[in-house]
């Protein structure tokens, strides 16, 4: 366990606010028989830090520990590697508790009931089995239902699948819990406890209490829901910060841009003063660090600096992203202002979602929800082995080794000048990936990598186009230029007939993967 000396500083060193509430009763113990209740001969922690969200301090020799902090604020336990989190009725580690002595803003969805408790006894049990192992971690961008028709598709198309085929000891969905329906939390932690593991949540734009009047008000229902918006975990693998980075701006369009709040910088330089600088340090959020569109901040500058200054003296970081259903890797540097010795890695994650349960729905009545760069929907793993990581995406309820998708025409003129091509669709391809095809048994030639829109989403935006009637409930997006389309032009001098077209990619993290599908020849005259 980590001693957090620089938490206990900053407590000493902030002023006193005037509805402070200090927590003299809490404790750490470990909870010998699971029950989550501290009974006899249990005894306290000692070295554990304990956070509300800006301040940091750490269990004494007995686990107890002392915070005073704020109502509005959301006391939560750090949970350190080698232990494990007793689970609550919802299925969330139980390693928070709001902090609410008088009744905030009337919010249409709740917000924080008033009365909650200011300190709290955390139980945790010791983890004898995953020290030396791997550690595998299911990432999901955007689940973002609107309605319990969406969550069952959540539920049916992403998370049944999972269960007893996955191995994942963690969770993390990076926010757009839902669209803008915040009654609809219950259902979703309802779906995802059935998965038996813990699962972290970062809030997004869609999670927000729109009827509040502040960015520091707009998440009580989330907090309710899920507890912090901005906190850290630890396994023996791996660190993990999940971190809200919306920005609410009420009266403002678009009403929220991403960025960190002071509290939360206080928070970040506590942690990461006396954080493990070797281990892998994995940022999750909704919001990407990157410019969606050029000269225009998604996520704002000055804090990305100031975000970017603090990841500094560590030896490997991974940020994990979502939000903007697609899916790309980016890697920061001078350009961005990341200054470290070697690239800073996000994966944009794609969606749970893909293009908000859009498309048209196959014979189980699931919609196709492809997003616009033709990645279709599901999940990612992230794998940690002795601080390497790998990244993998599963499209729902797709075979494991399917990562790419191959569009090409079905038939073309023998003899005709060679215009036409395959497109291969890596999902998870880079800007590097080598990327090869052929035809029959010849030999295998290079494709190209290309910026332009996924040509089998446009052919369904065709067929949507020309029907004279609704083809599904929502038309499938339309295709935007893809970060991941490699192009291999077809032969048209081949003898007449069938040819196979065989294509494979190395990709990072997976290794050779292979797709193959087929066109013809066909003798015509003028």
């Amino acid at each position: 366990m980590r001693t957090v000396l620089l938490g206990v500083l900053i407590v000493a060193a902030m002023p006193v606010a005037a509805n402070t509430v200090g927590c003299a009763g809490g404790s750490v113990f470990l909870d010998r028989n699971g029950n989550g209740v501290r009974d006899a001969r249990e005894p306290g922690l000692a070295g554990v830090a304990v956070s509300d969200g800006e301040r940091i301090v750490s269990s004494d020799r007995k686990g107890r520990y002392r915070l005073d902090t704020e109502s509005g604020k959301t006391t939560f336990l750090i949970k350190p590697a080698g232990f494990h989190a007793f689970t609550r009725a919802d299925g969330l580690a139980d390693v928070w508790a709001n902090v609410q002595l008088s009744a905030g803003p009337t919010l249409r969805y709740g917000g924080v009931p008033s009365a909650s408790p200011a300190c709290k006894d955390f139980a945790l049990v010791r983890d004898h089995g995953t020290a030396g192992t791997a550690l595998d971690v299911l990432v999901f961008g955007d689940p973002q239902p609107k309605s319990l028709l969406q969550v069952g598709y959540y539920q049916r198309d992403i998370v049944a699948p999972l269960q007893g085929k996955q191995r994942a000891q963690l969770a993390i969905s990076l926010g757009d819990l839902v669209d803008d329906n915040l009654s609809l939390y219950p259902a979703l932690k309802a779906v995802d406890a059935t998965l038996r593991i813990p699962w972290l949540h970062a809030p997004g734009n869609h999670d927000l209490d729109f009827d509040a009047g502040s960015d520091e008000q707009s998440l009580g229902s989330f907090r309710h829901a899920f507890g912090p918006d901005t906190y850290a975990w630890e396994e023996a693998q791996a660190n993990f910060l999940v971190l809200d980075d919306v920005i609410y701006l009420p009266g403002n369009k678009p009403a929220y841009i991403g960025g960190f709040r002071e509290q939360q910088f206080n928070f970040l330089s506590a942690y990461l003063a006396t954080a493990d600088k070797q281990k892998l340090l994995v940022l999750a959020m909704h919001i990407p660090l990157f410019d969606a569109s050029p000269g225009v901040a998604t996520f704002r500058h000055a804090d990305r600096e100031r975000l970017f200054a603090l990841l500094l003296p560590f030896a490997n970081v991974l940020v994990l992203s979502a939000h903007s259903h697609s899916q790309r890797h980016f890697f920061h540097g001078p350009a961005s202002g990341w200054l470290g010795d070697k690239p800073l890695h996000e994966y944009n994650v794609g969606a749970a979602c893909g293009a908000y349960w859009t498309g048209l729905k196959d014979a189980a009545g699931i919609p196709a929800a492809t997003m616009s760069d033709g990645t279709p929907n599901g999940h990612a793993l992230l794998s940690v082995d002795r601080g390497a990581f790998k990244l993998r995406w599963f499209a729902a309820r797709a075979a494991d080794d399917f990562q790419i998708a191959l569009h090409a025409p079905k038939v073309l003129r023998h003899g005709a000048y060679p215009a036409f091509a395959v497109y291969a669709n890596i999902f998870m391809g880079q800007d590097d990936t080598v990327v090869e095809y052929r035809i029959d048994d010849g030999a295998w030639k290079p494709m190209v990598h290309t910026l332009q829109a996924d040509p089998g989403l446009l052919a369904e935006n065709a067929l949507d186009d020309a029907a004279q009637s609704l083809r599904g409930f929502d038309r499938s997006p339309e295709a935007s230029p893809s970060a991941h389309v490699w192009r291999g032009t077809l032969a048209t001098d081949l003898h007449a007939g069938s040819h196979k077209v065989s294509v494979r990619a190395n990709i990072e993290g997976y290794g050779l993967a292979q797709a193959s599908t087929d066109y013809r020849l066909d003798d015509a005259s003028p």
